[in-house]
C-alpha cells in the first residue's frame, strides 16, 4: 500500500478534487484528516467515511487554520503530508470589470490560505520521516488566462511559493511540489464554462468544446487523475522529487 500509515491533512477535502485525493490515500492505507468550509459537505463525507477526521475551516482565516492544525495534532498525533488543496475559481471578467473585493477574496483563499496551512504544518512535518507538501496550482499558473486574472495571479504565485519552500525545507527532509491540474471535469469547471459562454455569447456546449480543444488529447482530466499523481509524489516512489510543478492536464497549450 503506497500510503500505509501516512498521516495526511487535506484542505477542502470533503468534496471535489480534495475528496478524490482523500479517497485515494485512504484506499492506500493513509490516516485522513480533512477540513472544509462547507458543513453540508463535511456531514455527507462523515456519513460515508466515519474513520476519517474532520474540521470545519475557512483557510483564509488564520485563527481557523490554527484550530485545524491543533485538531490534527489531537487526532493524528503528527503529520506526514499536507495537501494544500483549498481554492476558488474567482471572478470571470475583464480587469476593469472585476471588483477589488473579488480580487482580495481570491488571493485570501488561494494564496494566503496555502501560506497559513504551510506555516502551521511545518513544525509537525519536521518530525516526519516521509514528509511532503503538495501545493495546488493550475495550468493557469503557467499559461496566460485572460478574463481570469485573480485566479491566474494566485496560481502563478503558488508555484513561486512551492519552489521557495522546497529550497527552504529540503534540509529538513520535506519535499514540496506543485500540481497543475488542467481542465478537470465536474461542477466547478461547468460553472466556469457557463460564465465564459455567457460572456462571449455562445452556448455551453460550444464553449466546452473550445476548452477540450485546448488540450492535445482533446479531453478533460478527472479528479482521480490528479489524486493518483499526488499519491505517487507523497509515496516512497517520489522520495527524490521536490521543487517541481507537475501538470496533469492532457497537454493543454493555451487557455
Amino acid at each position: 500500500m503506497m500510503a500505509k500509515g501516512l498521516r495526511v491533512a487535506i484542505t477542502a477535502g470533503a468534496a471535489g478534487i480534495g475528496r478524490a485525493i482523500a479517497e485515494t490515500f485512504d484506499k492506500e492505507g493513509a490516516l485522513i484528516h480533512v477540513c472544509d468550509v462547507a458543513q453540508e459537505a463535511l456531514d455527507e463525507c462523515r456519513g460515508q467515511y466515519p474513520n476519517w477526521h474532520y474540521s470545519k475551516c475557512d483557510v483564509s482565516d488564520e485563527q481557523q487554520v490554527i484550530s485545524f492544525f491543533k485538531d490534527i495534532e489531537n487526532t493524528l498525533g503528527g503529520l506526514d503530508v499536507l495537501i494544500n488543496n483549498a481554492g476558488i475559481a474567482g471572478p470571470t471578467g475583464g480587469i476593469d470589470q472585476i471588483s477589488s473585493d473579488e480580487w482580495r477574496k481570491t488571493i485570501d483563499i488561494n494564496l494566503n490560505g496555502q501560506f497559513y496551512s504551510a506555516r502551521y504544518a511545518v513544525p509537525m512535518l519536521r518530525q516526519s520521516k516521509n514528509a511532503s507538501i503538495i501545493c495546488m496550482s493550475s495550468i493557469a499558473g503557467r499559461l496566460a488566462y485572460a478574463n481570469r486574472t485573480p485566479y491566474a495571479a494566485t496560481k502563478w504565485a503558488v508555484r513561486g511559493l512551492t519552489e521557495s519552500l522546497a529550497w527552504e525545507l529540503g534540509g529538513d527532509g520535506i519535499r514540496v511540489n506543485a500540481i497543475l491540474p488542467g481542465i478537470v471535469e465536474g461542477p466547478r469547471i461547468d460553472n466556469v464554462i457557463q460564465a465564459r459562454a455567457a460572456q462571449e455569447g455562445v452556448t455551453f456546449d460550444e464553449m466546452a468544446k473550445q476548452y477540450k480543444d485546448m488540450a492535445s488529447l482533446r479531453k478533460m482530466v478527472s479528479a482521480k487523475d490528479v489524486a493518483n499523481q499526488i499519491l505517487f509524489l507523497c509515496s516512497e516512489n517520489g522520495r527524490n522529487i521536490s521543487g517541481q510543478s507537475i501538470s496533469v492536464d492532457g497537454h493543454v497549450r493555451a487557455l
